[in-house]
């Protein structure tokens, strides 16, 4: 098995950051899909309650929520996630994985819909404050 990162990001206050789970706390991701809302307590983080928005598998490819189920398959695709640059009208076949999490899927980017107590983001003025408290 791979070991998951998610990437979390609160757009509210345009900060993010990274957490790594183990194989045990990742088996509460697999079978989640694009859109599912995630409950903070099942990856340490209580209080907190998270939308998956994206991710990717172990080879790097990203996930897309219109196509179904687990692993990769080639779409014809216009635009969007798996494509970075387009011509009017231009169609491409792209291989991308599926919307479910699953063994192969190494990362998944969520963000923030409810906020637990704990702080998760460290204020960039707070920590620049105790640096010059500590000269």
């Amino acid at each position: 098995m791979v070991e998951i990162t998610v990437n979390i990001a609160h757009p509210e206050k345009n900060m993010s950051t990274t957490k790594s789970l183990s194989d045990e706390e990742a088996e509460v991701l697999h079978g989640m899909q694009l859109g599912d809302e995630l409950d903070g307590s099942n990856i340490g983080l209580d209080g907190y309650s998270f939308l998956i928005t994206g991710g990717s598998d172990r080879a790097g490819f990203p996930m897309r929520q219109e196509v179904f189920g687990m692993g990769r398959q080639k779409v014809l695709i216009k635009g969007g996630v798996g494509l970075r640059k387009n011509r009017e009208g231009r169609r491409v076949r792209r291989t991308v994985s599926g919307n479910t999490i699953y063994e192969e899927t190494s990362q998944v980017n969520v963000k923030v819909v409810e906020e637990g107590d704990k702080a998760l983001f460290e204020d960039p003025e707070e920590s620049n404050e105790s640096e010059k408290s500590e000269e």
